[in-house]
């Protein structure tokens, strides 16, 4: 069975009176407030159109206590970054014993930590960029010297690639730094590795999770930044990707093993690269609660494996559950 066929089934068996009375988590505190804001609106309007009894709640605007006053049966969890996809709102929501959607506590805070990612990766033998954390003393031609240039540097518990930049010259990293450290006390500098740039959608939990058709990213000189990705016409997303179907394999079963290894539940999205010298594949991070905005990713890859935008987000509402 396809997993459009497991959906359809799924969704057949679904009775959406006994779904209750379903808050989608929306905006929150986090630099990705914004974009959370766009994934909300759009997963609230699909379950509406579905006839659940759906409601915003904003973290970032109301008491998260409210929650309980309002007596939700279960939350769709659209927040994106700290306080919502990190594994502090899953605490919250296990003490209530009320079904989220998405990855547990666990899994959540190891995903938005990309130090604590990458090490687990790498322990499981999963290739993922070379890195090296920084502070304000860092030895900067050390750190060019490790990794080479050019090297990204980034927040390592940001999204939506908030902080980020692209270093060609080793004395560009301490402006580089300065920059990501506004955002978060950890920062990252990693291996650039230059190719083509992929996601893959992944869906499910433990064996039965399995990966949707992979995206490759075609962006405005290969600049895949906060605006090319959710504001911008002329950045190309392709699916299919037009790469070698072995490599497509290749990185779907690498996002599975990235997947599993992190524990993640219900959905998620690997990002990843292929150097364009050896065909490998490169795990960049796994993003537990993936946007859903009209330039998202997860809901292409859904269509192009059938299924349509309002089934996906009921399909993943009616699997939210409790993880502790």
């Amino acid at each position: 069975m396809n997993w459009n066929e497991e959906v359809q089934k799924d969704l057949s068996q679904v009775n959406v009176a006994t779904l209750g009375k379903v808050g989608v988590l929306l905006g929150g505190k986090s630099g990705e407030r914004d974009i959370s804001l766009m994934s909300g609106k759009g997963v609230l309007d699909a379950l509406i159109s579905k006839g659940v009894n759906a409601h915003a709640f904003d973290p970032g605007q109301q008491a998260i206590t409210e929650l309980a006053v309002q007596k939700f049966d279960r939350v769709f969890i659209a927040l994106h970054g700290r306080y919502g996809e990190d594994g502090t709102m899953q605490g919250f929501l296990e003490q209530m014993n009320l079904p989220y959607t998405g990855s547990g506590v666990l899994a959540s805070a190891l995903a938005i930590d990309k130090q604590a990612t990458k090490r687990l990766w790498s322990s499981f033998n999963l290739a993922t960029p070379r890195f090296a954390m920084l502070n304000a003393n860092s030895d900067w031609q050390k750190i060019a010297q490790d990794l080479g240039l050019p090297i990204i540097v980034k927040p390592a518990r940001e999204g939506s690639s908030l902080g980020l930049s692209k270093v060609t010259k080793a004395e560009d990293l301490p402006a580089a730094y300065a920059l990501a450290a506004k955002l978060d006390r950890d920062v990252m500098a990693e291996q650039c590795i230059i190719g083509e740039e992929l996601t893959c959608p992944i869906v499910g939990d433990g064996e039965n999770a399995r990966a949707l058709p992979v995206i490759r990213i075609v962006a405005p000189d290969s600049n895949y930044d906060y605006h090319n990705k959710y504001f911008s016409d002329d950045t190309k997303y392709l699916c299919p990707t037009g790469l070698d179907l072995a490599l497509e394999a290749k990185v779907q079963e690498l996002a599975l093993s990235a997947y599993r290894a992190l524990g993640c539940k219900g959905w998620g999205r690997a990002d990843v690269m292929i150097d364009q010298k050896t065909n490998q594949p490169y795990l960049l991070e796994m993003n537990t609660a993936p946007g859903m905005t009209g330039h998202s990713l997860v809901p292409m890859a859904a269509k192009a494996a059938g299924v349509e935008y309002a089934d996906l987000v009921l399909w993943l509402l009616s699997k939210a559950g409790i993880h502790s």
